[in-house]
């Protein structure tokens, strides 16, 4: 039975990553803080269903000692790093803790797979957001990248870091250079859950009103389901390489919204109010990605249209909100 650690297990990754491998007859181990075991309700919400399944650690990304103590232990097969402070606009309001935390967790997990486990396979959680201001489109894993984010630069140098240890040690280590991807599972603060529970909202007669930024900006969007499969796929080549993962198609943030509040009979411009202060200090207007590589070596395509991942973002908040 093979063995898989995965950093950022409570996340939206995480949950889906973890019932896939569950599913492939993993066994599964997962590091969380203190602080969610503590509070296991409000922390642990999306694999509250599994719980019993798996094994869950306690440490920080922040801590060597601690990341190093659970990789002596466990000695993984295969180690899926999805941990990160991921909400873009929230770097540029604390941009030394995003980097610090993103860039040196990723430090002493590889480091300890180094040392103490150097036959696992490690995955790192890259992000679109490394492309930034590039003026190529769509993008692949030959486009320059230009971060426009300290979350984007954050990542970047995390990519670097692993692609280093790939090269200089001799690890399994690589990237999966992923576009935004959403689900139900999605964090509240992100802009597209933020369009979907407004929505169920605002059929209810819960709220009036829609606060919005840039409605131009476009990305290209994805169910973290489809992207989850991807990353397992990587670990299982016979070679480690970076693979961009996308679903080739850009929408706005318009088109989001219209969709999202068309599929409950609403029309969105009767409740949205501009915002300027929800406006990014640098904006990146288009992320379009080429998964091409990925296609073909990887045998992987997304399942799941963004007509069909924005209802059911919308259906799962109406069935939530009816709750209340």
């Amino acid at each position: 039975m093979k063995k898989a650690l995965i950093t950022g297990i409570t996340g939206q990754d995480g949950s889906y990553l973890t019932e896939l491998l569950l599913e492939k007859g993993y066994e599964v181990h997962g590091i969380v803080r203190r602080v969610a075991i503590e509070h296991p309700q409000a922390r642990m919400w999306r694999i509250r269903h599994l719980l019993d399944r798996i094994r869950i650690h306690s440490a920080s990304m922040e801590s060597y000692a601690s990341i190093f103590e659970i990789v002596s232990k466990l000695k993984p097969d295969e180690c899926y790093h999805l941990a990160a402070q991921s909400f873009v606009s929230y770097s540029f309001e604390d941009e030394f803790s995003t980097i610090n935390t993103n860039l040196n967790g990723t430090h002493y997990i590889l480091s300890a797979i180094k040392r103490q486990a150097p036959d696992c396979r490690f995955y790192f959680a890259a992000s679109s957001e490394m492309f930034g201001n590039t003026k190529e489109t769509p993008q692949n894993e030959n486009t320059p990248f230009h971060p426009r984010s300290p979350y984007g630069i954050s990542k970047l140098a995390g990519f670097e870091l692993t692609r280093n240890y790939r090269e200089a040690y001799g690890l399994f280590a690589l990237s999966g250079i992923l576009f935004n991807h959403e689900s139900p599972r999605r964090g509240a603060e992100f802009v597209t859950r933020k369009i979907t529970s407004s929505a169920a909202k605002i059929k209810l007669g819960l709220e009036s009103e829609i606060r919005l930024g840039n409605l131009d900006a476009k990305r290209d969007w994805g169910h973290s389901r489809d992207y989850v499969r991807a990353m397992w796929l990587m670990l299982q080549q016979d070679e480690p390489e970076d693979y961009v993962i996308a679903s080739g198609n850009a929408r706005s943030v318009r088109d989001f919204l219209e969709t999202a509040f068309d599929y409950l009979g609403l029309d969105y411009e009767e409740y949205l109010v501009i915002d300027d202060q929800l406006f990014r200090p640098s904006e990146v207007n288009v992320l379009q990605g080429d998964a091409s590589k990925a296609h073909r070596e990887l045998n992987w395509q997304p399942e799941i249209s963004f007509e069909e991942l924005v209802r059911e973002m919308v259906q799962s908040d109406l069935e939530w909100y009816s709750k209340k």
